[in-house]
């Protein structure tokens, strides 16, 4: 079961008309991909997706992508909330979604639920963690990142025992607090080869199915690292699973424009292919991207984009996009268009007096994420900086010293963002 996640507030503006789930990664992904095709990858055919919150790109995107054909009986499900006899009101947190939806894992041969969270980016073999659940023989998995003090404020911090038992668990612990009893066994820091002192939790839990109905039946018990995973610990037998790889959070602006513009890198710690493991994604059949005298540096360019006379550095280029002759890019992530407007088309725009979906002349960006179908307008000029405050507009916004261009908005030409 994947977790669609909520709001996305933190995200805004990228959340503004879509699910966290649904934000574009990398120039032609969309975050939801990470989880479904790594569940793919393992060997998992039978996927629940629980959404909520401004869902219908989500399940627009897992329709048009996710289909296996007739002669199995693999799927990947979109379940909403929805009203039903005994109620129907939103869900109110990560378990709380699972729990109205439970009766749909009493299938049969059904032993064990992979929960998941639909905005994280990594890359994991879950048949590799159920392995691990089943041979501790526990009633309940969590896998965890090692990470360093100065780290877990931000995540649920697990206490394991030297046996790779979980003995307690704090949700996100203050800076000042002492957390000395939750610190990883030496024997353990050995056996696993890591230097950090603490695991925090991942968000992604295998359950026996029988534990999670029984953990479910409390209704106060809404969110799997606040409520479910500290009472578990007293009636029920919890193992650690280390996972010590690249994996990061896109809860933030920040977090995400950052993990973007490491996927430029000469030897990014996340490449979305692998040949034994590749993120899938929906199919477009676009043509190869157009490059006229064009300059790119350390940037990733999606197919179906016109780069023409235009400079790219450090930067992400999404499907579809056009860039204008003398437009200049630095340290930005253009997430592309849904549509072409090219040729006479393009024409007609630029007579009316409206600017052209993409990037016009002589635009320049640096330290910006630009929306979908953005209408950036000649020799504009949009620069985001470090020590920059944030700031709301109607069209743009202003989040860690980043300018968010918001989808589908018109930024005139020789504005100055």
């Amino acid at each position: 079961m994947v977790l669609g996640g909520g709001r996305g507030a933190r995200l805004y503006p990228l959340t503004k008309q879509r699910s966290k789930p649904a934000v574009p990664l990398g120039g032609k992904y969309r975050l939801i991909d990470i989880p479904l095709s790594n569940a793919i990858n393992s060997g998992y055919r039978e996927i629940f997706v629980l959404t909520q919150f401004q869902s219908a790109s989500l399940n627009a995107h897992i329709a048009r992508t996710y289909r296996f054909d007739m002669f199995t009986n693999g799927f990947v499900e979109v379940l909403a909330a929805e009203q039903r006899d005994e109620g129907g009101d939103w869900f109110q947190g990560t378990a709380d979604a699972v729990r109205k939806h439970l009766y749909r894992l009493f299938r049969e041969g059904t032993e064990h639920v992979v929960i998941l969270s639909g905005d994280h980016l990594y890359r994991m073999q879950y048949d590799a963690l159920v392995a691990h659940h089943e041979k501790m023989a526990a009633d309940i998995t969590v896998s965890a990142i090692p990470v360093a003090r100065d780290q877990c404020s931000g995540f649920g911090v697990l206490a394991a025992d030297g046996d790779g038992l979980v003995r307690s668990f704090r949700e996100k612990p203050a800076d000042h607090e002492d957390l000395s009893s939750l610190a990883i066994p030496p024997s353990l820091k050995e056996q696993w080869g890591t230097e950090h002192d603490y695991l925090a939790s991942m968000g992604v839990y295998v359950f026996r199915r029988e534990v999670l109905a029984d953990l479910l039946e409390r209704q106060d018990h809404l969110d799997f690292g606040r409520d479910i995973l500290p009472s578990s610990l007293e009636t029920n037998r919890v193992a650690a699973y280390l996972f010590d790889d690249y994996w990061e959070d896109i809860g933030t602006i920040k977090a995400f424009y950052e993990a973007n513009l490491h996927l430029c890198d000469d030897e990014p710690r996340f490449r979305f292919y692998v040949p034994e493991a590749p993120i899938y994604t929906r199919a477009r059949f676009l043509p190869p991207s157009s490059f006229r005298d064009a300059h790119i540096e350390r940037s990733l360019v999606a197919e179906g984009s016109l780069l023409h006379g235009a400079r790219v550095v450090h930067s992400i280029v999404g499907q579809r996009m056009w860039l204008s002759p003398g437009s200049r890019v630095e340290d930005s992530i253009l997430m592309g268009a849904d549509f072409y407007e090219v040729g006479a088309t393009r024409d007609r725009v630029s007579k009316a007096g409206r600017v052209p979906v993409g990037i016009g002349e002589g635009a320049d960006i640096r330290r910006a994420i630009i929306d979908k179908d953005a209408r950036i307008g000649a020799g504009a000029i949009i620069h985001g900086s470090p020590d920059r405050p944030d700031e709301d507009h109607d069209k743009w916004t202003v989040r860690d010293g980043i300018v968010i261009v918001h989808k589908g908005a018109v930024i005139p030409p020789g504005a100055v963002l």
